[in-house]
């Protein structure tokens, strides 16, 4: 029988504002499912994720990795 592959995830907290940040960094925050500040989401931890977290790394903190 297959082994199922065991997901990994991310928790992502929004830290400071998004006020004054490029256009695509906004978009990739509310991708993320970011909108206010102290905002916390789980995401999976996989290579998207990663290059998103990458792009607002300024921006955010990661609570677990």
């Amino acid at each position: 029988m297959p082994r199922k592959a065991k997901v990994t995830t991310i928790q992502i907290k929004l830290v400071k504002s998004l006020i004054g940040s490029k256009k695509d960094q906004i978009a990739t925050a509310e991708a993320l499912g970011l909108r206010k500040i102290g905002d916390t989401v789980t995401q999976p931890d996989n290579a998207a994720t990663r290059g998103k977290v990458a792009k607002i790394i300024h921006l955010i903190e990661i609570i677990n990795a």
